[in-house]
């Protein structure tokens, strides 16, 4: 069977009005927190993801019952019957790991492939395991599993020695059905923390904290089921209004926390594109005149690593030279060779690149290496001259819903 593409011709602005779809990186856990609770919850505004899709069949592996209708996601994890994920899952994505935590609060044992996703650098999971270990449960390495077993975890002071989403969540989860009370300090403070934290609260866990660098979590005894609704995802967002910016274009995003966007919103001004923050939405005004900045990935709330790729390709039409830092992952610059394709003048250095702008980016073929370097290369192609052809979209699938007919209704001659 030929492989999907994404053709785009490029030089047309964006206008008119995009909405965003609920937040991949909180949906995850939250799919995967469904499982410590014995009764039936309801999340709403479940994006179509392809990584959704592995999530999916991970629980459904474990025996879980899953259903879906529209935006709507039915988990009943009353009775599982399996504690082991399934190894060709979770090597294709890595939050497949994140339902360690749950069996093993849960079910008393784990067995979990070591997980696999994008390609953008090492990120192990020695984090998870040592919070594991300090709660009470012993843990080996077999055969490229992890296979984690306890009499009953109990609350722990756990310190993470780098504030790691995945581990802040997978302990989180872990320590909601442990004995006792359990203290994680240097956490992880995303917005998708708190949206873990506020589902598990709503099925009767009793978690303070989740934002902040320190959670505290008070086991219970068990959880019932919950209704909850998915936050927006700040990162298609923030893709949305980087292409606006790249096109010269109007653009209002709907379905929108504007506070998860600080970052963004403020480079984005920096460059030259006011944004009209609303309740739910922005509205971003692009002139075509780009001044260069310099862009540092941080921990939230810094600047996230997944708006990175998106920002360089921008820099490419500002003026001057911008410094790129990625300090999140250190293989996070693969979408640069890419860009080069097409005209861009970037220089690699270690974790930095310089971009020298304003180049005139020509159409090409070019193959996404992952998510967020997929949507890079789609912002680069839409202001390109000429056609481009992006390759590998089943990286793009995981992470963005709909994002052909999205584009196309905002004017953007594109087509799979």
């Amino acid at each position: 069977m030929p492989e999907d593409k994404i053709i785009v011709e490029g030089g047309r602005r964006l206008a008119g009005r995009i909405p965003v779809s609920g937040s991949k990186n909180a949906v995850l856990p939250i799919i995967s927190a469904a499982l410590l609770s014995s009764g039936q919850c309801r999340i709403i505004d479940v994006p179509d993801l392809a990584d959704v899709g592995v999530m999916h069949q991970v629980l459904e592996g474990l025996g879980a019952k899953l259903s879906r209708q529209g935006k709507l996601l039915d988990v009943d994890a009353s009775s599982l019957s399996s504690c082991e994920a399934s190894d060709e899952m979770v090597r294709k994505m890595r939050a497949s790991f994140l339902v360690m935590g749950p069996l093993l609060a849960r079910m008393g044992q784990a067995r979990v492939s070591l997980p696999g996703g994008c390609a953008i650098g090492t990120r192990p999971v020695e984090l998870h395991i040592k919070g594991f270990e300090a709660m009470g449960a012993s843990i080996r390495n077999e055969h490229g599993y992890v296979l984690a077993e306890t009499s009953g975890l109990k609350g722990a002071r756990i310190y993470l020695d780098f504030p790691s989403v995945g581990a802040t969540e997978n302990l989180m989860m872990a320590a909601t059905l442990a004995k006792g009370s359990t203290v994680l300090e240097n956490a992880a403070e995303e917005p998708e923390i708190v949206d873990l934290a506020n589902f598990i609260n709503g099925m009767g866990g009793r978690i303070r904290g989740a934002g902040t660098k320190i959670i505290k979590i008070d086991g219970v005894a068990e959880l019932s089921g919950c209704e909850h609704q998915v936050i927006p995802d700040r990162i298609e967002a923030g893709s949305f209004l980087v292409a606006a910016a790249m096109t010269g274009g109007e653009l209002t995003v709907d379905n929108v926390i504007p506070d998860h966007l600080k970052p963004v919103i403020a480079k984005l001004e920096e460059v030259g594109c006011p944004i009209d923050e609303e309740e739910n939405s922005l509205h971003i005004r692009a002139n075509g005149r780009l001044q260069a900045v310099d862009i540092k990935t941080l921990p939230y709330p810094g600047f996230p690593t997944d708006m990175q790729a998106q920002f360089m390709t921008l820099m490419t039409r500002a003026r001057g030279a911008s410094v790129i830092t990625e300090t999140v992952f250190e293989n996070r610059f693969m979408h640069a060779e890419e860009l080069r394709r097409m005209g861009a003048d970037i220089r690699l250095n270690g974790r930095s690149a310089v971009v020298e702008g304003p180049s005139n980016l020509q159409g090409a073929a070019v193959k996404a290496s992952d998510l967020r370097a997929g949507m890079a290369l789609i912002i680069a192609a839409l202001a390109a001259e000429g056609v481009s052809e992006i390759g590998n979209v089943n990286m793009i699938d995981r992470g963005y819903e709909n994002l052909v007919e999205k584009l196309k209704r905002a004017g953007a001659d594109i087509r799979r």
